[in-house]
C-alpha cells in the first residue's frame, strides 16, 4: 500500500508493532557495554575482536532504532491525517495522543542511552590511547623514544594553546556582553529619571481629574436629590 491508503485500524496495528520492536531494541541497546574489556598489557587479539564486535553492534542497533523511530513517526503522521478526516472522537484523540507520548518517550530514552554509551566509548577509547602511549614509551628506546616524547609534548602544548585561546575568546565575549548590559542599564536609568522628573506634573493632572470627577458626582447627586424632593412634594398633593 502507498501512503494515505491505510485505515485507522491498520495504522494502529503498525504503530503497536513498531512500538514493540523499538521496546525490544532499546532493551538490547541498553545492555551494550562498549569497550567493557579493561586495557592492559596482556590484552589478546580475541579481546580486541570482542571490542570491535561491540562497536559494530552499537552502530547496527543504533541505526535500526533510528529507522524504527522514523517509521513510527511516519505512522503517527498518517494517523493524524486519518483522524482529521473522521468525526471528532475523544477516544480517537486519546489513542492518538498516547501513541505520540510513546514515540516521545522512546525517542528520549534512545537519545539518553546513546549518549551514555557514546560517552563510555569515548572514555575507554581515551584510556586505550593512554595505555598505547605508555606501551609505546616502554617499548621504544634511546633517541626514538625521546623524539616521540617531544612530539607528544608538542602536541599537548598546542592543545593547551588552543584551549587558552578559546578561554580568552570566551572572556572577551563575556566582557562585551557585560558592557552592552551596562549601556542598557544606563539607558534604562535615564528613562526612569526622566519619568521621575515628569511624575509631579502627571500627579497634578491626575489630581485635577479626580477633583472634577468628585465635583461632577456632587452636582449629579444634588440634582437627583432635588428631583426626588420635588417628586415627594408632588406626590403629597
Amino acid at each position: 500500500m502507498t501512503r494515505g491508503t491505510y485505515s485507522w485500524e491498520d495504522l494502529r496495528k503498525q504503530a503497536r508493532q513498531l512500538e514493540n520492536e523499538i521496546d525490544a531494541k532499546l532493551v538490547s541497546f541498553s545492555k551494550l557495554g562498549l569497550g567493557s574489556t579493561p586495557f592492559n598489557n596482556s590484552k589478546s587479539n580475541g579481546e580486541s575482536a570482542h571490542l570491535l564486535g561491540e562497536n559494530f553492534a552499537f552502530e547496527s542497533v543504533s541505526s535500526e532504532i533510528q529507522q524504527l523511530l522514523s517509521k513510527l513517526t511516519d505512522v503517527n503522521s498518517q494517523m493524524t491525517e486519518v483522524s482529521t478526516s473522521q468525526a471528532p472522537s475523544a477516544a480517537l484523540q486519546h489513542t492518538l495522543q498516547r501513541h505520540r507520548d510513546i514515540l516521545q518517550d522512546y525517542t528520549t530514552e534512545f537519545q539518553k542511552t546513546s549518549s551514555h554509551l557514546q560517552s563510555k566509548k569515548e572514555r575507554e577509547d581515551l584510556l586505550g590511547s593512554v595505555r598505547r602511549d605508555i606501551d609505546a614509551y616502554k617499548n621504544d628506546s634511546g633517541r626514538n623514544r625521546r623524539t616521540d616524547l617531544y612530539l607528544k609534548e608538542n602536541e599537548h602544548l598546542r592543545s593547551s594553546e588552543r584551549m587558552v585561546d578559546d578561554q580568552i575568546n570566551i572572556a572577551i565575549e563575556t566582557k562585551e556582553h557585560i558592557a552592552n548590559q551596562r549601556s542598557n542599564l544606563k539607558r534604562m536609568q535615564a528613562r526612569v529619571n526622566d519619568l521621575a522628573s515628569r511624575f509631579p506634573v502627571i500627579n497634578s493632572v491626575v489630581q485635577r481629574i479626580n477633583f472634577r470627577k468628585r465635583r461632577d458626582a456632587i452636582i449629579l447627586g444634588s440634582v437627583i436629590g432635588f428631583g426626588c424632593i420635588l417628586l415627594l412634594l408632588y406626590s403629597q398633593r
